[in-house]
């Protein structure tokens, strides 16, 4: 069993540890600084065939300091929060800071976007569970899945557990704590015909260990979403709807994030340059992030520079209403951080909902994507094509699984072609959305 962690004893250390480093770099003459911190400690347990593969037990922890000596910036970490460490990173910190070129938009944010709401999200919920006890869930959960009739044989079920501090300073006087876990249960299973083998997985994910669902559960789960894989066959070639699994469909809000970020922006490396205000969604569509939601999985009350988070609506009635920015990355745009230092946090569609099954019957003859593959997605143009697997669908219902096909378009026209998005919302991320249903993609099958 992993050694217990006391999480409150590891933020007053982490705390002192960070103010130490401010200290520090303000005697020895930076101009500003910030400094992060954080320790995680965490199990992970792998079974296949009913054998325990791998037990592990992790400890992680580092400090960041970056340092500003006028409009010179410098940063160096260390896994070592000892003070002779600290020292040691303030000072390469410092060297760096003092030999680099200015760059007009370095600095803290501003001291008035620093957080003064801190409440308790109710993120962190520790796991009290003994590697035996761990084990034991792993391989109810693939048992469960093996047991199904036509499983072939298993690439086994894992579980992790974890929790951490993370701490962030700056001289402006700001100092934020917060303490977090993440728990998750998964299982991958192969069944095979005459045409060859196909595998395929489920998971379950949470803050929260009894949010989770059972191993039996995910264990039938990832059985079924195999064993439909069966007897699969290439598409026709052809334009067709597509609708995605959410799983896929938060892919896309992904490229749509990636393209909102202000440092792809400012490099001018996104097809969404200039487009404020824009149309770029059907107009019954919104996207917002919801980073104070309690016990969700990516809230936090501020970002990686400090300042306040809050609700950011970045679709707005299918108009592009906000990009996704940092201090730094609203400086070059002449603009104002939005509180993403870090990303965006709970990402939250603003959609009417409709079952699966009605946006099966609106497609008529499609494909439905299951999995995707390959990296086939270009940011500066928003050039779209990706391999995939999935399910062939005519008169509103599944006719039998496909495979070994592409999918293409451009994300704006896709966007733009979104006709409905479903009811079957996946929740263990922190993007939450259902399918998509995109009214026309070429395929590349037979």
């Amino acid at each position: 069993m992993a050694q217990a962690f006391d999480a409150s004893a590891q933020q007053a250390l982490l705390t002192q540890r960070a103010e130490e480093a401010l200290a520090l770099a303000k005697q020895l003459g930076a101009d500003a600084a910030e400094v992060g911190a954080s320790v995680d400690q965490g199990m992970g347990v792998s079974v296949r065939l009913g054998d325990v593969e791998t037990v592990e037990l992790s400890r992680d922890q580092g400090i960041a300091v970056t340092l500003y000596v006028g409009k010179r910036k410098g940063s160096a970490s260390s896994t070592d929060a000892s003070s002779a460490s600290i020292r040691a990173t303030v000072e390469k910190a410092l060297a760096i800071a003092r030999y680099t070129g200015e760059d007009p938009a370095a600095g803290l944010a501003d001291a008035s976007l620093m957080a003064t709401e801190l409440p308790d999200l109710k993120v962190h919920h520790p796991w009290t569970l003994t590697t035996d006890e761990a084990i034991d869930l792993a391989l109810r959960c693939e048992q469960a899945g093996r047991s199904a009739e036509g499983i072939h044989q298993s690439e086994g079920a894992s579980l992790s557990s974890g929790e951490g501090v993370r701490v962030y300073a700056n001289s402006h006087g700001f100092l934020g704590t917060q303490k977090g876990s993440n728990h998750s249960l998964s299982c991958m299973l192969i069944a095979q015909d005459d045409q060859g083998m196909q595998r395929d997985y489920d998971y379950t994910a949470a803050r929260n260990p009894h949010h989770l669902r059972s191993p039996e559960e995910v264990g039938r789960e990832a059985a079924t979403r195999t064993l439909r894989r069966l007897g699969a066959r290439r598409p026709p070639t052809g334009t067709f709807p597509v609708l995605f699994d959410p799983t896929l469909a938060s892919g896309l809000i992904g490229h749509l994030m990636s393209a909102l970020a202000g440092g792809a922006l400012y490099r001018e490396a996104s097809f969404l340059c200039d487009r404020l205000g824009t149309p770029l969604f059907p107009e019954w569509f919104g996207l917002e992030e919801r980073p104070m939601e309690v016990g969700a999985t990516a809230s936090s009350p501020f970002d990686a520079e400090g300042v306040q988070t809050r609700n950011n609506r970045f679709i707005d009635r299918g108009q592009v209403a906000s990009y996704m920015l940092s201090a730094y990355s609203a400086r070059r745009l002449g603009m104002h951080s939005t509180g993403n230092a870090g990303g965006a946090r709970n990402l939250r569609l603003l959609a009417p909902l409709t079952p699966r099954a009605e946006l099966l019957s609106q497609m008529g003859q499609g494909i439905w994507v299951t999995e995707l593959m390959g990296q086939g997605v270009n940011g500066v143009t928003g050039d779209y094509s990706r391999g995939a697997a999935g399910f062939w669908i005519e008169n509103g219902e599944v006719q039998y699984p496909i495979e070994e096909f592409t999918i293409a378009s451009n994300l704006d026209k896709m966007f733009a072609g979104l006709s409905g998005v479903g009811d079957d919302t996946d929740t263990r991320g922190s993007i939450h959305t259902g399918s998509w249903l995109v009214d026309a993609m070429t395929v590349a099958g037979s």
